[in-house]
């Protein structure tokens, strides 16, 4: 339907209406990654309220596309020529609205489908109260479609004693949707640190995905604000909006949580070190550039080589210094197991090798169960014959 409007808008000479752009695909691949992980919850896990409000973040902005493009052919094209047109002018903004106040529902509800406690439901009211006012006072707004058609006036127009009220009423309920967004990522926080276990793995990939979300949207913003190609806040836009159901859905299913830690270490660790790499090259380019000859390939190879020998180095100083702080548990094992094997080196009695082997295993894999068998060599091990065993029990 979609499609077939865009043909008709580009065919009456207004092409900047149609949504069938490269720029709005990020947005129209976010509402369909949206969609399709939403339907895997809600088909897998039907009781989960998560998977309904995804489907509902999907369907809300195909929603405000198709009633965008019913619209303008309906009452700027052919007025007449679509039943209602004129009644859906305030409503096909609707559906992002429903969109960002489902997305804040979806932080609050992840994992479990349920609030963190009986005090979050004053803000799940305060939300829904919010998205319905803002629906309405859009609504009755006396010309929706301003500044594309100056002279429509919308059949639903409210009397002009009403229209101060519904504009500081539609601002207030903006903040409102905003400062609810925001207090469902704080929940977070709260979620986080009642969580143990695989729990709280779930909320590692939810705290990820909300926190490139809300950098992406206020790249948008500031993209919009700072008069940015309408491209650029688009993907921003999508991006910040695709994230968040893939995320959400590897949490619920449980799909890999235990590669969270290392994805996040290995992201950080190249990530500066491209960066410092990077301002090195350019330093030996720039210093080098003044005591050579303009256009010298020295420069280039000394740079090369500069970059080369400093790459592992400083792989091995950023990766432990990352590791330390944001994976610690794979820290602690490595260096247990560096310190076992220094020891191991001086160490030649069999039973205290055994026992400390035990304990490393212990201490680095954390098993449930660890048996060490020891195959005999010679008369010096055991005399019955058999293989010398000792096993390790985790209560």
């Amino acid at each position: 339907m979609v499609n077939w409007l865009d043909q008709r808008l580009r065919q009456a000479g207004l092409p900047e209406l149609a949504i069938l752009e490269p720029a709005a695909f990020p947005l129209i691949a976010a509402a369909v990654t949206a969609a399709a992980v939403g339907a895997v919850l809600a088909s897998r896990r039907p009781r989960h309220p998560v998977g309904w409000l995804l489907l509902a973040i999907g369907l809300s902005e195909q929603f405000s596309n198709v009633a965008s493009d019913y619209v303008h052919y309906g009452v700027m094209v052919r007025p007449g020529a679509l039943p209602a047109a004129g009644y859906l002018t305030g409503f096909y903004n609707s559906g992002t609205v429903v969109m960002v106040a489902c997305i804040g529902f979806v932080v609050l509800l992840t994992p479990t489908g349920s609030l963190p406690s009986p005090r979050w439901r004053w803000w799940a009211r305060a939300v829904i109260a919010a998205t319905v006012v803002l629906v309405v006072s859009a609504a009755l707004t006396p010309d929706p479609l301003q500044p594309e058609d100056p002279t429509f006036r919308s059949p639903l127009a409210a009397p002009p004693a009403l229209s101060d009220f519904l504009a500081v009423a539609g601002a207030a309920s903006v903040v409102a949707l905003l400062v609810g967004l925001l207090t469902a990522a704080g929940s977070l926080v709260v979620w986080f640190r009642r969580a143990r276990g695989l729990e709280r793995q779930q909320l590692r990939w939810l705290a990820l995905a909300a926190a490139l979300s809300a950098v992406m949207l206020l790249a948008a913003v500031a993209s919009a604000v700072l008069g940015a190609p309408l491209g650029v806040v688009l993907i921003a836009a999508g991006i910040s909006v695709a994230v968040l159901p893939l995320a959400t859905g590897a949490a619920i299913l449980r799909y890999r949580l235990y590669d969270l830690d290392r994805i996040i270490s290995r992201t950080l660790a190249y990530g500066l070190l491209t960066v410092l790499l990077g301002l090195g090259y350019a330093a030996v380019v720039l210093g080098l550039g003044r005591l050579l000859p303009q256009g010298s390939s020295l420069v280039v190879a000394a740079a090369t080589l500069a970059v080369a020998a400093l790459f592992q180095p400083a792989r091995r100083r950023i990766q432990s210094t990352v590791d330390r702080r944001f994976n610690r548990r794979r820290y602690d094992a490595a260096q247990t197991i560096a310190t076992f094997s220094a020891h191991l080196r001086d160490e030649v009695d069999l039973t205290t090798l055994t026992g400390e082997l035990l304990t490393v295993v212990d201490q680095t894999m954390q098993p449930t169960r660890a048996s060490l068998w020891l195959r005999p060599q010679g008369p010096a091990t055991a005399t019955d014959g058999t293989a010398a065993h000792q096993v390790l029990s985790r209560k």
